[in-house]
């Protein structure tokens, strides 16, 4: 990635952001990527799965860059632990070299809100920052059509399990609109593919996804789609 060029107003807060990866000069590549946003503050640095989650605590970032592989704990144990932490505490962002199904499903499931390669554009990393402190997951078409591919193969190898009783109570909390809302998330619609199929406005879609979220005890839309296929709340083709 070069460095992007071009700024945004500052019209809120800044988007604090934490760099975890092993080596150093991707880590200072990040930097110097980020730090010319005038909305992004970069507040720390770490070269390990277990430093980055230390100081995931310690400087209570918005957003973490992670790498998937470090040396000692990885970043996927480190989402894990940074996921479990507290609810509504940072966005993580899966960033990697290696474009593989067992990194993606395995960073889903380990509570990341996004997943992107680093050979994307410095654009493409800004804007993943962006979406993810608005509170919004990052999942590319392209990456939500493999996740429901993977779903859908006989003995796939995420071992998506029948739901139990607490998915059960959960689920059993939505209003009949709030699950239809959810099975069109878990097909990849947006908030204005949805209000199109429903027929309803933007905002009270927008409403009725946090609801669905905050019901299910997720914290965004990736979330509600690995929750969707893994407790057989919908099935692909059905």
């Amino acid at each position: 990635m070069s460095a992007a060029t071009h700024h945004v107003p500052d019209t809120g807060p800044m988007i604090r952001v934490l760099l975890a990866d092993d080596q150093h000069l991707v880590r200072t590549g990040f930097r110097v990527i980020l730090e010319v946003e005038d909305d992004i503050e970069v507040v720390g640095e770490a070269a390990d799965g277990e430093r980055a989650v230390a100081m995931t605590r310690a400087t209570r970032p918005d957003v973490v860059l992670m790498d998937v592989e470090m040396p000692g704990m990885d970043g996927l144990e480190a989402t894990r632990q940074i996921a479990a932490d507290e609810p509504g505490g940072p966005a993580v962002l899966i960033l990697t070299t290696f474009d593989r199904d067992d990194y993606l499903f395995a960073a889903l499931r380990a509570g990341a809100s996004g997943f992107l390669l680093k050979n994307g554009t410095p654009e493409e990393l800004i804007e993943a920052i962006r979406v993810l402190a608005r509170g919004d997951g990052l999942l590319a078409p392209e990456i939500t059509r493999r996740v429901i591919s993977t779903f859908a193969r006989p003995g796939d190898p995420t071992g998506t399990a029948h739901r139990g009783p607490d998915a059960d109570a959960a689920l059993a909390e939505l209003t009949p609109r709030e699950r239809e809302v959810l099975m069109l998330l878990a097909g990849g619609s947006s908030n204005a593919e949805i209000a199109a199929t429903i027929h309803l406005g933007e905002a009270t879609v927008k409403t009725h996804v946090s609801r669905v979220l905050a019901k299910l005890g997720l914290r965004d839309r990736v979330q509600a789609v690995v929750f969707a296929y893994e407790n057989g709340v919908v099935r692909p083709g059905g």
